[in-house]
C-alpha cells in the first residue's frame, strides 16, 4: 500500500488564496448593489409613513375642525393639544408615539405647507437638506 494514498489530502495554500480572490471580487461586485437596495428600501419605509401621517392628519382633522399647527405638529397625533378642546378623540397613532424615520431623525411637519394644506419631509441619512442617494429628501408632495 502506498503511503500517499493513505493519508487525507488537504487544501494547499494556493487554492485557498484563489478561492479568497473569487469571494473578494463577488463581495466587490455585489456590495455596492446591496447597499443601494438598502438605501431605496429606507425610502420606500419613509414614504409609507409620509402616507400613513397624511391619512392619520385628515382623522384628525375631522375630528378637530383643522390641522396641527407648525407648534403643535405630527406630536398632536398622539397627545391632545390644549386648543383641541373636547373635540380630540386620539391618540391618532396606533403606537401612541411619534415614529422617527428610517434613519432615526425626526419627520419635519410644516403647516401651512408649501406644497399643500401642510408639508411632512424626512431629510434622509445626513439630515440635512437636499442630498443625492440615500441622502435625499422624502417629501410629502413628491
Amino acid at each position: 500500500m502506498d503511503r500517499r494514498s493513505s493519508r487525507t489530502r488537504g487544501f494547499t495554500l494556493i487554492e485557498l488564496l484563489v478561492v479568497l480572490l473569487i469571494l473578494g471580487m463577488i463581495a466587490g461586485l455585489a456590495g455596492p448593489q446591496i447597499m443601494n437596495y438598502l438605501g431605496d428600501s429606507k425610502a420606500k419605509a419613509a414614504k409609507l409613513q409620509i402616507a400613513e401621517f397624511e391619512n392619520t392628519l385628515d382623522l384628525y382633522k375631522l375630528d378637530v375642525g383643522r390641522y396641527p399647527d407648525g407648534q403643535e405638529g405630527l406630536q398632536a397625533l398622539v397627545q391632545a393639544p390644549a386648543s383641541a378642546g373636547d373635540r380630540w378623540r386620539g391618540p391618532y397613532l396606533k403606537k401612541k408615539i411619534v415614529p422617527k424615520d428610517p434613519w432615526n431623525n425626526d419627520y419635519q411637519y410644516i403647516f401651512p405647507g408649501r406644497h399643500g394644506s401642510f408639508d411632512i419631509v424626512s431629510l434622509g441619512a445626513d439630515g440635512r437638506e437636499g442630498g443625492e442617494g440615500e441622502n435625499k429628501d422624502v417629501a410629502s408632495w413628491e
